[in-house]
C-alpha cells in the first residue's frame, strides 16, 4: 500500500489503496513508518533533502480503516498511542524539510499525517475536520491542538458537534495549512516546493524547523525564542552553506548549496 521513490534528493512517499481512500491499518501504518525510516536513512546519509507525501485517487487519506474492527475489543489505545503516535513523531523529526498534498479526504489519522508534516498545499476542494459524530467517537491524531491553536474554543466545538467539513480553501484562509491550490494543480505545486527545498540549505531549514516546533511544543517567549535562534545562528555559521550563502550574495551569483554543512 505505501510507496517510496526518490528523485533529485526528493523522497515521494505514495498511499496506495485509492479503493479504501487510503485509510489507513495497523499492517498500512507499519509500511509508513518504514518509508519514513528508510527516508530518513538516505537524508542523514545526504541523498534526501526533501519529503512529500500524497495519496493516490480520490483522497489524501480518510483515516483509520476501520471495516474490520469489533468495538467490542477494540484496542484504541495500543493503536491510537502504540502505532500511531510514534509514526507522526517520526515523521515530524524527519531531519529534512517535508511536505504533503491534501486532497479529498483528510480525516482522523490523515489529518494527523498532515500536522505532521511541515508543509501543506492544500486543494481548495478537500474535506478537512472532526467526521467522528456519527461514530461515538472523538477527534483523534492532534486534531484538537491544531484546531484549538488555529480556530479557537469555540469554532473547534462547533467543527466537532455538527460534525460540518471544511473546503481546502476555508481551512487555509483559517490558517490550518500553507496554501490552497485548484485540485488539478496541488500535486505539481507540491513538488515543485519540494525541489527548490532540495536545493537549498537543508541545516539552516532544520533549524528553523526545530525552532518552530519548540515554540509550539514548549511555548517559548519571545526573548527564549531569540536566545534559540541566536544559538542556531551561531551553528550554522560554521557550516559550507552558511558561508557558500555570504559569498554568491557577496558576487552577485546563485548560491549552490549541499545541505551537507
Amino acid at each position: 500500500m505505501i510507496e517510496l521513490k526518490v528523485s533529485d534528493g526528493v523522497a515521494e512517499v505514495v498511499l496506495n489503496a485509492p479503493e479504501k481512500l487510503n485509510a489507513l491499518d495497523p499492517a498500512a501504518l507499519a509500511e509508513l513508518s518504514d518509508a519514513y525510516a528508510e527516508g530518513e536513512r538516505m537524508a542523514r546519509a545526504g541523498d534526501v533533502r526533501a519529503l512529500v507525501l500524497r495519496g493516490e485517487g480520490r483522497a489524501f487519506c480518510a483515516g483509520r480503516d476501520i471495516s474490520g474492527v469489533d468495538p467490542r475489543d477494540d484496542d484504541v489505545l495500543g493503536y491510537l498511542g502504540g502505532i500511531v503516535e510514534p509514526l507522526l513523531r517520526r515523521m515530524a523529526a524527519f531531519p529534512a524539510p517535508t511536505f504533503a498534498v491534501a486532497h479529498g479526504a483528510c480525516l482522523g489519522v490523515g489529518l494527523g499525517l498532515l500536522i505532521a508534516s511541515d508543509v501543506v498545499y492544500v486543494a481548495d476542494t478537500a474535506k478537512i475536520g472532526s467526521p467522528f459524530a456519527n461514530l461515538g467517537a472523538t477527534l483523534d491524531s492532534g486534531g484538537h491542538a491544531l484546531f484549538v491553536e488555529r480556530l479557537g474554543a469555540h469554532r473547534t466545538m462547533d467543527l466537532i458537534v455538527t460534525g460540518r467539513l471544511m473546503s481546502g480553501a476555508e481551512a487555509v484562509a483559517a490558517g490550518l495549512f500553507s496554501q490552497a491550490f485548484p485540485a488539478d494543480e496541488v500535486t505539481e505545486a507540491t513538488r515543485t516546493a519540494a525541489r527548490a527545498a532540495a536545493q537549498g540549505a537543508t541545516r539552516a531549514f532544520v533549524a528553523s524547523k526545530q525552532l518552530v516546533a519548540a515554540l509550539r511544543d514548549d511555548r517559548l517567549g519571545l526573548w527564549a525564542s531569540m536566545a534559540e535562534e541566536n544559538r542556531a545562528q551561531a551553528a550554522l555559521c560554521d557550516t559550507d552553506d552558511y558561508r557558500e550563502g555570504f559569498a554568491a550574495f557577496q558576487q552577485k551569483r546563485k548560491p549552490e548549496f549541499t545541505g551537507r554543512g
